[in-house]
């Protein structure tokens, strides 16, 4: 347990807390939404700070980021905890954990301890990832300076649902983020996770300008957002406010590994290419389709001559291109290496 760095103190010993978009002001004895911030006599504290839940290594393709420090591994930590309630969640025992039982899992491992994990097995980064970095920013910042100094870059895999407050805190410090926009209507975002969509796309924008390298993930699930208006709205919007060199992956949706949804069936690999499809018509030039190993949507083709230039097959990589450029024409594919 740790006091959290971003609130306020109001009158009667309340705090806001200012971490994420939801903003909370709680009375003494109060949890925040998230489950895992808490007013204990008028000052905020993150409860699941060096509490760590799952520590493991990853191929970074998994977070997904396909053009940052492609063919690497990344150390993956996580607390329990999140600021959603997403019905299609895949690791909904531990985001909503201490929601459902009020108990905060997890295992004492202190920042140093991580980024010594990291140099230990030569990991060129660190990714914030499972849950959401958000709810466990003060482990995370103090875990990513040190990798900062050690020369390990910091990767988040997140809802995106940050405050202001947070965004200036963490970019300093935040080499590349995959930002989960999962629907594009705050019809939706209040509907099937608790949340909004404003302050997701304004962390996107704010993140470009930061300089931080992004990618954006939807989960397309069938009758919720996989309709041609909703996936258009999202690719131009990525085009237009992100750049066309952003990578979009389009994933498919279990209903076997949701939290709530298990009456929506998989997502049709048709669909899946029609997204793809319709980012590319937008002038996105790297549209994914993942998920479904074999898929053409998979691969890096050059955004100028089409050669193949990076191969995938679920995690196993082979890169034909030279040094981030196509071995054709020599464009650049955007790649973001060490």
């Amino acid at each position: 347990m740790k006091e959290a760095r971003l609130y306020k103190s109001l009158s009667e010993k309340k705090v806001q807390c200012l971490n994420c978009a939801h903003k909370c002001i709680l009375p003494p004895g109060q949890t925040g939404i998230c489950g895992v911030r808490k007013n204990i006599g008028g000052k905020l504290y993150s409860l699941v700070y060096g509490k760590a839940v799952a520590v493991n290594i990853d191929p970074i393709e998994k977070k997904p980021l396909f053009h940052f420090l492609p063919r690497t591994y990344s150390l993956s930590i996580a607390t329990v905890g999140c600021q959603f309630r997403c019905w299609n969640c895949q690791n909904w025992e531990i985001s909503q954990g201490p929601k459902i039982t009020g108990k905060i899992e997890g295992e004492d491992i202190s920042p140093e301890q991580i980024v010594a994990i990291a140099k230990k097995h030569q990991l060129p980064s660190i990714s914030y990832t499972y849950t959401d970095p958000i709810v466990f920013s003060e482990y995370a910042l103090d875990t990513m300076k040190l990798a900062k100094k050690g020369g390990i870059k910091n990767c988040w895999i997140t809802s995106g649902f940050f405050s202001k407050e947070l965004l200036s805190a963490v970019s300093p410090y935040l080499d590349a983020a995959n930002v989960d926009l999962k629907y594009f209507s705050d019809k939706d975002y209040i509907k099937y996770s608790g949340g909004r969509l404003q302050p997701v796309l304004d962390t996107l924008k704010g993140l470009k300008r930061k300089k931080v390298w992004v990618e954006v993930t939807t989960l397309i699930i069938p009758t919720i957002n996989d309709s041609e208006k909703t996936l258009k709205g999202i690719a131009k919007f990525i085009k237009e406010e992100l750049g066309a060199e952003t990578p979009w992956h389009t994933t498919q949706f279990s209903s076997a590994l949701s939290w709530k949804l298990h009456n929506i069936p998989n997502t049709p690999i048709e669909t899946l290419i029609k997204a793809r499809q319709i980012g590319q018509k937008q002038g996105l030039k790297y549209v994914y389709t993942g998920n479904v190993p074999g898929l053409e949507g998979e691969n890096t083709y050059c955004p100028k001559c089409g050669t193949l230039v990076i191969q995938r097959y679920g995690y196993n990589v082979k890169r034909y291109d030279k040094n981030g450029k196509c071995p054709k024409c020599g464009a650049s594919i955007n790649l973001i290496e060490r």
